[in-house]
């Protein structure tokens, strides 16, 4: 009954508001939404297309080999591994930044983000030239630690801030103590925020190329990325992808397993007080021990690193026409994909907030599944697609962007629904009445409302443009040559001090990026 109670409450206002009027006022958004998801499933529909045309004898060979079964244990055990490490570390930072009177901790929380501004390849090899032995599974996990856990952390120290306090106060009444109340009132809570979080890292190393490779530990992403440099695209390297998609789709099933339906929400009157923060006493000294030494392993080594092979290299590796060719074509790249992402991502957004119902979910769910499968696997759908059927295409500028679209188009989505949702809709409504027309009243209000929220959409898929390295290198025209490109390129041949200058312009331009993914999560956690 409370179920239904609540269904009814929230359903009717919307029918009386007509909050679902605007989606056959505007059925050029809903179609162009249709069209974008359609395009968005391409990959996922080139696997199984691959896999049917293939036929079941080839891919039980392919598939069904030692080779196949030493990548899935390496795939894992990286992920059973890395994965819980990150959610205790990002777990521990969290509250000592958000719930404990930690000296500086603010500086802290920034610099427990500040690690994304590095690139994953560009974290290891700062690691491999700082400890030339580091390799196998054990340098996959700690690398991944060191490079991915923000991800956890931003989630988790965001749902700390929105915690109400009450609920604790009620069970340490009832004469639990501090720690049973962590685990059976707090914990509980960060939930949704733990296994987001989880699923991003998880995602993040299933996908991950340059970083596997400097420490030389083989994953299905390596494999694919070495078959398809070998074969041109063999049906190999195929059904490496399609099994690398299999555990996209398994690691997306547990998440929405272990997140469950429960929820926590205050629904008395008032605001939720703050939570005073703990006065950590004796132990201060030791909980600050921790991120500083977290700051010194993620930020600490790869800029002493770089500025190590920097002043080794001398003025010599600052090769200033190869250097600002990069940085021109990876600006224009980055620029480009992002206005279009955001552009992509616009009709998906606008009726997610202003349309929901089954067909927006069914939609929305297509471009994140599609979304969470690694830039590998999208590269070589786009490259088997430009050379039976669209050659012209092949290696051309429109088939780069369109990979940075299907990648990063979540990215753009998130930020472009949040913000949309806060432009009202009675705005439309009232510029309608005044005479424009429906897309007219839209572009003056809620888009021009939205732009903050696109703008910092637009900034984090250039974030992931910039850093992104494995369908750069398949789908780039002839000549591209990006930062991530010239890095890697550099980096192969050993020359770590001519790949340095490559590594720190990459770090300075993401720097920003990344404070502005901080405080987006500070705003919307209402600080």
């Amino acid at each position: 009954m409370a179920a239904s109670g609540e269904f009814a409450q929230t359903d009717a206002p919307a029918r009386m508001s007509g909050r679902r009027a605007p989606a056959r006022s505007f059925p050029l958004i809903t179609l162009t939404a249709i069209i974008i998801s359609i395009l968005a499933l391409l990959p996922l529909a080139f696997v199984i297309f691959i896999a049917i045309q293939t036929g079941w004898a080839t891919v039980v060979q392919l598939v069904f080999r030692p080779r196949v079964g030493e990548l899935l244990v390496n795939t894992v055990l990286l992920v059973i591994l890395a994965v819980p490490i990150c959610a205790v570390l990002s777990v521990a930072l969290a509250w000592l930044t958000e719930r404990s009177d930690l000296p500086g901790a603010r500086l802290w929380s920034w610099l427990a983000v500040a690690p994304l501004a590095v690139p994953a390849f560009v974290h290891s090899y700062a690691w491999i030239t700082f400890w030339p032995d580091l390799n196998g599974l054990f340098a996959g996990v700690w690398v991944s630690v060191i490079a991915y856990f923000p991800f956890l952390y931003l989630p988790v120290s965001a749902a700390f801030r929105r915690l109400d306090p009450a609920l604790e106060d009620a069970a340490a009444s009832l004469g639990l103590s501090p720690w049973r109340v962590f685990f059976r009132v707090v914990l509980p809570q960060l939930r949704l925020a733990l296994c987001g979080g989880a699923l991003l890292v998880g995602l993040h190393l299933l996908a991950e190329y340059g970083l596997y490779v400097f420490v030389r530990f083989d994953t299905f992403t390596t494999a694919i990325v070495d078959q398809f440099q070998s074969t041109f695209n063999g049906p190999a390297a195929n059904m490496l992808a399609g099994v690398l998609v299999a555990c996209c789709l398994v690691l997306l099933t547990i998440e929405v397993l272990v997140r469950g339906e429960e929820r926590y929400a205050r629904v008395g009157s008032g605001a939720a007080r703050l939570k005073p923060r703990t006065a950590l006493g004796r132990v201060t000294l030791p909980c600050l021990l921790l991120p500083i030494a977290v700051t010194l392993l993620a930020i600490g080594v790869p800029f002493l690193t770089i500025g190590r092979w920097l002043i080794a290299g001398g003025s010599e590796v600052w090769r200033m026409d190869e250097i600002g060719l990069a940085l021109g074509q990876t600006l224009f790249l980055a620029i480009a994909g992002g206005i279009l992402a955001t552009i992509a991502a616009t009709p998906m957004a606008w009726l997610s907030i202003r349309a929901p119902g089954r067909l927006q979910r069914i939609l929305e769910g297509c471009n994140y599944v599609v979304g969470a499968l690694p830039g590998v696997v999208v590269a070589l759908a786009l490259v088997t697609i430009a050379v039976r059927v669209v050659q012209p295409l092949y290696q051309t500028l429109a088939t780069i962007l369109f990979a940075y679209v299907l990648m990063f188009l979540p990215r753009a989505l998130v930020s472009l629904r949040a913000s949309i949702a806060q432009a009202p809709v009675e705005l439309e409504r009232a510029a309608g009445s005044l005479g424009r027309s429906p897309l007219k009243a839209l572009w003056a209000t809620t888009i021009r409302l939205s732009a903050p929220g696109a703008a910092a959409g637009m900034a984090l898929v250039a974030l992931g443009i910039m850093n992104e390295l494995t369908a750069t290198q398949m789908l780039a025209p002839n000549g591209t040559r990006t930062l991530a490109m010239a890095f890697w390129n550099y980096s192969g041949e050993i020359d770590y001090a001519a790949a340095a200058p490559y590594a720190a312009i990459m770090v300075l331009m993401s720097l920003p990026l990344t404070w502005l993914l901080y405080v987006q999560s500070k705003r919307m956690a209402g600080q």
